[in-house]
């Protein structure tokens, strides 16, 4: 089978196209033919090297933590799912990814794929929806009537966070750049604050409840953000390479988000899709073969906004 895998740590030329073994699934694992991945910014890190304390891989290495396809082999003791079955599943980060025709996945991790969007498509949802759900709710506890505040809504995880928030009764204030602004109206933002022409210390008036933040700002940036939020609100940052700002006296929370691999929420992310009440979007599908390319466009800062999946051959 062919796979994307790179032999050592480096920029975007390391990643090879190639031959490779199709994987036999061991116990408790299924074999997944791949309709497609996604391309993640922790996929980048991973490949630089940036990542090997927390996240430890094997070389040689295939990237790629969100699948979408088929099953078509079982490990044993599986229960639950089939073979012919069409599943989506986070990936365990340190483990073999799916850049490639087959990949092994626990069976603890699938879910079975939205029916209303095409299968390649449905591998833009793992990883980011995941990102906005844990985001929002497991982390900043949001609830009906609360004010939130989302820097870098025009992301992958920001259109998913800000259809969330709106979806559970939130007053949302997406904070975008200028491509972005129509989408995230359209994503059910009630204000969208421009921060190539807006400072978002003016354009927020009023203390919100939580603020998000999933985009790699100045950490000046960062340091002010806790002062828009109300006393005993909460702030949330994916950006973890930069500490989540708090202010005690007031007691706001600053909590810095690790995204976990979690079927029974993203089961209700496909059900919230399947009803139409969530959309998945694709910015951009590439082949397979195309993934350096990719990489490389993304270290040149290239890539459009929202999410790009990374189609593999057809069967």
């Amino acid at each position: 089978m062919k796979a994307v895998r790179f032999h050592e740590y480096g920029d975007p030329t390391v990643l090879r196209y190639e031959d490779v073994e199709k994987p036999v699934p061991g116990a408790g694992q299924v074999r997944i033919r791949v309709a497609a991945t996604s391309f993640n910014g922790v996929d980048a890190n991973i490949r630089g090297g940036f990542m090997r304390g927390p996240i430890p891989v094997s070389l040689p290495h295939t990237p790629g933590i969100d699948v979408a396809g088929t099953v078509d082999a079982l490990g044993d003791g599986v229960t639950g799912v089939q073979t012919g079955d069409r599943v989506i599943g986070f990936l365990p980060m340190a483990g073999t990814g799916a850049a490639a025709e087959y990949v092994l996945a626990p069976a603890e991790a699938l879910t079975p794929a939205p029916t209303r969007v095409p299968l390649t498509d449905a591998a833009a949802l793992p990883v980011v929806g995941l990102t906005a759900w844990q985001a929002l709710f497991d982390h900043a506890g949001l609830t009906s009537g609360q004010r939130v505040l989302i820097n870098g809504a025009g992301g992958a995880v920001g259109g998913y966070a800000v259809q969330l928030a709106k979806r559970a009764g939130a007053h949302v204030i997406a904070v975008a750049g200028p491509r972005s602004g129509d989408r995230v109206k359209a994503d059910g933002a009630d204000e969208v604050v421009d921060h190539t022409t807006t400072d978002v210390t003016e354009a927020v008036t009023e203390p919100v409840d939580v603020v998000l933040n999933l985009a790699p700002v100045d950490p000046a940036r960062l340091a002010v953000l806790p002062g828009l939020i109300r006393s005993g609100g909460v702030l949330v940052n994916t950006t973890v390479w930069m500490p989540a700002p708090s202010d005690q006296r007031r007691g706001v929370r600053g909590i810095d988000l690790f995204v976990r691999s979690d079927a029974g929420q993203l089961a209700h992310l496909v059900a919230l899709v399947d009803r139409g009440e969530l959309r998945v979007e694709v910015a951009r599908r590439v082949p397979l073969d195309e993934l350096p390319a990719l990489h490389a466009e993304a270290a040149a800062g290239a890539l459009p906004n929202g999410k790009v999946v990374v189609v593999a051959p057809a069967a």
